[in-house]
């Protein structure tokens, strides 16, 4: 019975979903990619950290 009760509310999940318009994807787009560059540059900084504290230590 608990199949049947997940099937019924994934089914009425995915009629309430729409297509993002083209504004929201963009948006979208621009927030992963300042996250990815963001999460990217903290790990160069440590790494740089590292590699300097390698060097002199």
């Amino acid at each position: 019975m608990k199949i049947i009760s997940f099937l019924k509310n994934c089914v009425r999940v995915l009629k309430v979903t729409r297509k993002p318009t083209k504004e929201e994807y963009i948006a979208a787009v621009k927030i992963t990619g300042l996250g990815i560059i963001l999460i990217g540059s903290i790990g160069f900084i440590i790494f740089l950290i590292f590699k300097i504290i390698a060097i002199f230590g």
